[in-house]
């Protein structure tokens, strides 16, 4: 686990790319971004909408979720990033997922996803309507990608 002035240091700048890049791509705003970029991170961390990325990897590590998602996903924060990505849906979703997360890097961004997740204690919830994004550093370089939705169903 990374020591908290780390790990605060991270989630701010790594907000701040999920918010430029959200914009960069969709030409929307994920969410008001007033304040200072602490004050923003802090906004995207507590927003009632789930937001979850992971890096740029072979196979990548969730490395950011926000409350939402932290709650959603039945994780704590070290757990949540130490989780590969692909583990977030079941085996049986995995090459659909996987499919959607290439037609996002490829067009930088996919809206209007749907498919079933899964939870760390096997609860299933249908995703709907999520919008999926490449991460982009100041250079435009890709160095993740994320996922952002404010609906979903439990399912059994």
């Amino acid at each position: 686990m990374l020591p908290d002035d780390v790990r605060h240091r991270f989630m701010v700048t790594w907000s701040q790319l999920l918010l430029d890049s959200f914009r960069h791509w969709t030409g929307r705003d994920l969410l008001i971004r007033t304040g200072t970029p602490d004050a923003q991170a802090q906004a995207l961390f507590a927003a009632p909408f789930v937001v979850v990325s992971h890096g740029a990897e072979a196979d990548p590590l969730l490395n950011y979720g926000n409350q939402q998602a932290l709650d959603l996903w039945e994780l704590s924060w070290a757990q949540l990033t130490s989780t590969p990505s692909r583990l977030t849906a079941e085996p049986m979703n995995r090459d659909e997922r996987a499919r959607m997360l290439a037609v996002a890097e490829k067009q930088g961004y996919y809206s209007g996803y749907r498919g079933i997740r899964i939870s760390s204690t096997g609860k299933r919830f249908l995703v709907e309507d999520a919008t999926v994004w490449n991460v982009v550093d100041g250079q435009g370089i890709r160095v993740g990608q994320a996922a952002t939705f404010a609906r979903w169903t439990m399912v059994k």
